[in-house]
């Protein structure tokens, strides 16, 4: 016959972090699955809420989705390696996830900044804990020159283009400067022919702006408005649903397919030709 008594070792949170041996040895498979159910539900708890708090910034959808990146992989480590409870892991154990991080992932320090930034929002908002910068310092890296391509080269690739709607697009994002998302997130209106302007509403930061709009831009423009149905919402509809604007990966993957065709190397992305309007 068991002793129940030893149940209430095993209810104990410090057993379940840090397990001895069992007082009752039969007992051991069902309590070490009840530990795991259990260290489940405390961790997606912790995810909960930390989704929580970075809806309530009022941040983008795709932003939040970025932000939850790194934090799942930290709450794994913690619970799975660590055995503890977030409130108890110290500034050597986060150094040690980057650590990990870094070696078996092979990420840049960039990128391990931005798991730090997460970590950091994580103890601040969901621990309520303070956080010292200088326990875990951000990490220096390289910054260099983006690929920009020449204006001989931009006009080959885009008039050699035979889709309209991606003619149009592609040109729009290199005469205005435009990122990616602006230009799929465009509406009729915000297109103003009278003082060759684009209105740019909610972009980085959720800012708006007026973008420049050249004569060659808006006449390719205009031979799309009226090729393809004279959109009066958006100006860039979603084909399976007119009511929603396109996917920025649309754009992408005709930009690298139509770079293919051109037999060009493998270096000219959507945001090269931002970056055009950024240098000159």
């Amino acid at each position: 016959m068991f002793n129940l008594s030893c149940i209430s070792v095993f209810n104990n949170p410090i057993f379940l972090l840090c397990p001895r041996s069992p007082p009752c040895a039969p007992l051991v498979s069902f309590f070490f699955f009840r530990r795991l159910i259990l260290f489940k539900e405390v961790f997606m708890d912790f995810l909960k809420r930390y989704k929580k708090m970075i809806a309530l910034r009022g941040l983008t959808a795709h932003t939040m989705k970025s932000y939850c990146t790194y934090i799942s992989a930290y709450l794994d480590y913690i619970s799975n390696t660590l055995h503890k409870y977030p409130s108890q892991v110290r500034y050597s154990d986060i150094i040690r996830f980057l650590d990990i991080l870094q070696q078996d992932r092979g990420l840049s320090d960039r990128t391990i900044n931005t798991a730090i930034s997460q970590i950091r929002f994580f103890t601040l908002y969901v621990l309520h804990n303070p956080w010292d910068p200088t326990q875990v310092p951000m990490r220096k890296f390289d910054t260099y020159l983006p690929f920009v391509p020449s204006q001989d080269e931009v006009k080959t690739f885009i008039s050699s283009i035979s889709d309209i709607k991606v003619k149009a697009m592609t040109a729009v994002m290199y005469s205005s400067g435009l990122r990616i998302g602006e230009v799929c997130h465009l509406r009729y209106e915000d297109i103003q022919r009278k003082n060759m302007r684009i209105h740019i509403t909610h972009g980085k930061n959720r800012s708006d702006r007026y973008a420049i709009l050249s004569k060659d831009a808006l006449d390719i423009l205009t031979k799309y408005w009226f090729a393809c149905g004279r959109p009066t919402g958006w100006l860039f509809p979603k084909q399976t649903d007119p009511s929603r604007p396109i996917d920025t990966f649309f754009l992408s993957r005709h930009i690298e397919a139509h770079e293919k065709e051109l037999g060009w190397p493998n270096k000219c992305r959507a945001l090269h030709f931002r970056h055009y309007v950024e240098c000159f």
